[in-house]
This record gives C-alpha cells, sequence and structure tokens, in this order.
C-alpha cells in the first residue's frame, strides 16, 4: 500500500517540481522498481537511459498517475499523486502531457484539430481562441504550415512534432517523452531533439525523456538516470556519466554487448 507519511498537501523544498520517494513497483513476480528516489526541478531535461525492460518507461507513468506504486509516494508541484483518485487527476494531467511512441494521433483529424483537441476536451469553446493556440502551438515547432495535413500524410518525425504541439497547448509545464527518436532518421531525430530545447527556452518547460539515443542525451539533458535491475545505477550530468568509473554504465552507454541485461 501506498504511504501516508507525508501529506498529499506537502510541497517540495528548493524549487523541486517533481519528486519520487522510495517507488517500488512489481508485476507478478517480477519486481521492476525497487525504491527509486529521484527529485527534478522546474526546466530540467531529464534523460532515463538503460537496457530494454528496466522500468523506465513504468518510472515515468507514474508520474502522470497512469501506473499507482506498491510503495512509496510520487509528488508534482506539492500535489501527492498517488494519494490523487483518477477523477481527482484533473490538476496533474494540465502540469503534465505525455508524449507517446507513436504520437497516439487521431488518423480522422487534421493537425489543427488533433492540438486543438484537448482544449475542446477541457471545455473551451471560443473558436478564435482555440485556433490562436493551435497556431501558436504548431508555429512553436514549425508545423503551421501543415495545419490541414490528415497524420497519413505526415512523416514520423512531424507526428511526433504534432504531438508536442499537443502537449504544449495545455500550458503543460512538464512534458514526458517515450522514446521520441525511435524510427527517425539522424535527421528527423534532431529535429526532435532541437524541439525539446526549443520548448524548454521558450516556455520553461520541464522534461523526462525515456531514449536509448545517446546522441541525444549530450545534446539536450541537463541530467541522466540510468536504471538497471529496478535501480537508479546512475544520476547526474552527460559529462558525470562520461567520466563515470562505473563498469556497467560505461559498457550501456558505449553500446558493449557484455552488459548483462
Amino acid at each position: 500500500m501506498p504511504h501516508s507519511a507525508h501529506s498529499p498537501t506537502s510541497a517540495p523544498a528548493d524549487d523541486v517540481f517533481i519528486e519520487l520517494r522510495g517507488v517500488k513497483k512489481r508485476f507478478g513476480s517480477q519486481e521492476v522498481l525497487k525504491g527509486i528516489d529521484l527529485k527534478l526541478r522546474h526546466g530540467e531535461t531529464l534523460c532515463v537511459i538503460g537496457p530494454s525492460g528496466e522500468g523506465k518507461t513504468v518510472m515515468m507513468k507514474h508520474v502522470i498517475g497512469l501506473i499507482k506504486p506498491d510503495e512509496g509516494d510520487i509528488f508534482v508541484d506539492g500535489m501527492q499523486v498517488n494519494a490523487l483518485k483518477e477523477r481527482e487527476m484533473a490538476p496533474i494531467r494540465k502540469k503534465v502531457s505525455m508524449l507517446f511512441q507513436g504520437a497516439a494521433l487521431f488518423d480522422n483529424l487534421t493537425v489543427e484539430e488533433n492540438v486543438a483537441f484537448p482544449l475542446i476536451e477541457r471545455g473551451v469553446r471560443d473558436k478564435k481562441e482555440i485556433r490562436r493556440r493551435v497556431m501558436e502551438a504548431l508555429q512553436a515547432v514549425d508545423l503551421d504550415q501543415h495545419a490541414y495535413k490528415y497524420p497519413t500524410n505526415l512523416s514520423g518525425g512531424m507526428k511526433k512534432r504534432t504531438g508536442i504541439a499537443r502537449a504544449i497547448i495545455d500550458r503543460s509545464e512538464c512534458i514526458l517523452y517515450d522514446e521520441p527518436n525511435s524510427g527517425l532518421d539522424p535527421i528527423g531525430s534532431d529535429i526532435i531533439d532541437q524541439m525539446i530545447l526549443r520548448m524548454q527556452k521558450r516556455f520553461g518547460v520541464t522534461s523526462i525523456i525515456v531514449t536509448h539515443d545517446m546522441r541525444s542525451i549530450f545534446k539536450i539533458a541537463t541530467r541522466v538516470a540510468m536504471l538497471y535491475r529496478g535501480e537508479l545505477r546512475f544520476l547526474g550530468t552527460p559529462t558525470e556519466l562520461q567520466k563515470t568509473d562505473d563498469e556497467i554504465v560505461q559498457n550501456f552507454i558505449n553500446g558493449r554487448s557484455d552488459v548483462t541485461c
């Protein structure tokens, strides 16, 4: 059962925006997370790395309340996420958006309609206001010239940029990215990296990015977390990541196959 020692209203100190305290999660007999402690400050970009199946996406989904911990607590801007019922999650989902691997676009809606969807869902009815905010979001990801296209007419990178626009239209303070560079060529991958950097600089967006793209990490991350066998094996800056003498971490980031996965 989740801890009850911390009040849902207690605000983490020192500008901490997202905090995981002793988060544990198992699925059946598999212990995926073994007690994760992590703090993320406003405006940080955290890249989460590690071998496949190590719980990276599972950890991230705890932040937005899609998964509840077996033990431990998750705070977003002082609100205890795991103490909230689903119907109480709206304030969290307004602060934190998640960009899934395939961008999860509606094929029967245009780019403009896809990006407008969160506003309409929240009851915004002023069509001029909706269009103004949609075009602002599309301009931020360089897609304003493609507003009337359908997802089937978009490249993989354009679909992901549409997903980013949809995430920021609701003024999310944090975006969670699940492998945003997967399936993209190096140029498409670099464009996504530039979009993530732009969101941070222009809007002060906090980002958590699950990725296997080592080049991206050194371009965009302020800090890097490596999950290994359910624990945080490493947490530090990209420079500290390169300099670590942890053999398991070094083997992973250099693609050496003697990592025991």
